[in-house]
């Protein structure tokens, strides 16, 4: 008598289930896949403001002549770079030739992350007045020239924490759980450095963007950036820029791009 009871109880209950199981959310097999937005590890909308810590000589003032320390370059590089001269690129409007995708964050200067739509995230920045498109999923560019910004195309990268990573060390400051990288294509040809230091058609810009909360409560945004060109660099440039979030848009202040300063 116990059984037949216990039999029936849990043929109620599935009975009762089956409607609910039919009724499963979308999204899973089957279903829409999730978007890039609400999947996102890292939250990096809204306002970030350069943190110059390293190479102030190349950063806030315009480098001298010559001064190509630090850059793997070619001697194709060198002798494109030995001919800059700002005010041609100015009368000729190429201007914003040192704001490309490569050099864009190693002006000093303040950006702001949105969302285009569920599949895109844009960042603008306020020096040069640039914009920077970040597409997920199967996006494909469209046709036309190459641009100052490029064909950008993102992914997010969990972190790990499987078999074979690194005990966490407690003294560290507590990171986001994962980061965005983003590779970007199709370049118009620009400078790495205001000083006419150049990267060719060809380069190809990978980025990695990272948060990090310190212990006083500061987030901030590494992001370590890989230009390759087989025309105008020996090896792979990395650099890494930092970024503090802000709470609002104090400093926000589009302005033109200048060949000279």
């Amino acid at each position: 008598m116990g059984r037949r009871r216990v039999n029936t109880v849990c043929a109620l209950a599935l009975a009762a289930a089956l409607p609910l199981m039919a009724q499963a959310p979308r999204g899973g097999r089957g279903g829409a896949p999730p978007t890039a937005k609400a999947t996102a590890p890292i939250d990096l909308t809204g306002y970030w403001v350069s943190i110059v810590d390293e190479d102030w000589r190349f950063r806030m003032v315009t480098p001298s002549p010559g001064d190509y320390q630090g850059v793997p370059m070619t001697a194709a590089s060198k002798r494109v770079a030995d001919t800059w001269d700002p005010a041609k690129d100015e009368a000729a409007g190429e201007a914003c030739k040192s704001y490309g995708a490569p050099a864009l964050l190693r002006v000093p200067e303040h950006l702001r992350f949105t969302w285009q739509d569920d599949q895109t995230l844009r960042m603008d920045t306020d020096a040069g007045t640039q914009t920077r498109l970040f597409h997920f999923g199967d996006w494909k560019p469209p046709a036309g020239p190459a641009t100052l910004q490029g064909d950008s195309v993102a992914a997010w990268e969990t972190a790990g924490g499987g078999r074979g990573a690194a005990a966490p060390n407690p003294d560290a400051p507590p990171q986001g759980k994962g980061s965005l990288k983003v590779t970007t294509t199709h370049l118009k040809a620009g400078y790495l450095r205001k000083n006419g230091v150049p990267y060719s058609q060809n380069a190809v810009l990978t980025e990695y963007y990272d948060m990090i909360k310190e212990h006083n409560g500061d987030v901030m945004l590494v992001v370590t950036t890989v230009t390759t060109d087989p025309e105008y660099l020996r090896e792979p440039f990395i650099i890494t820029s930092h970024f503090k979030k802000q709470a609002g848009d104090d400093g926000w202040k589009p302005s033109a791009c200048s060949a000279k300063w």
